[in-house]
């Protein structure tokens, strides 16, 4: 039977530091190695702000990280489902977006097994994310 843990988490930038270090721990505790919980933690770390922050001139009023747990594997899955990005960016708009959202892409792509990117009719993002031991 399958491990599952549920987070539902502001879109406010500075709870990004505290999905990094919950994800960390999991990994740890199921036994990864410190390598490959640091490539899961970079890689969750630009998913919360692929759907929180890129492409939008606020951010993301709340998300759900959602980590499933089987003998040799963990599956995160980082989705906005709020009802809108009303959450004022503190410093300035980002002003390379689309080039900074392909880019985690590619960091996301090159640190995991396997990448899915959906996005709904609603445009809420999500990804979902593998690595296996």
């Amino acid at each position: 039977m399958n491990d599952l843990l549920k987070f539902s988490i502001p879109g406010k930038p500075k709870y990004v530091q505290m999905v990094r270090l919950a994800i960390a721990s999991i990994a740890g505790q199921v036994g990864f190695d410190v390598e490959k919980v640091e490539d899961m933690t970079v890689a969750v770390s630009e998913a919360c702000k692929l759907v929180t922050c890129h492409g939008q001139e606020k951010f993301s009023e709340n998300y759900d990280v959602i980590v499933e747990i089987d003998g040799e594997s963990i599956s995160i899955t980082v989705s906005d489902f709020s009802s809108g990005h009303n959450i004022e960016k503190e410093f300035r708009q980002c002003m390379k977006c689309p080039e900074e959202g392909n880019l985690a892409r590619f960091v996301i792509e090159s640190l995991m097994d396997s990448v899915e990117t959906t996005e709904n009719e609603k445009g809420n993002k999500s990804i979902k994310m593998v690595k296996v031991k």
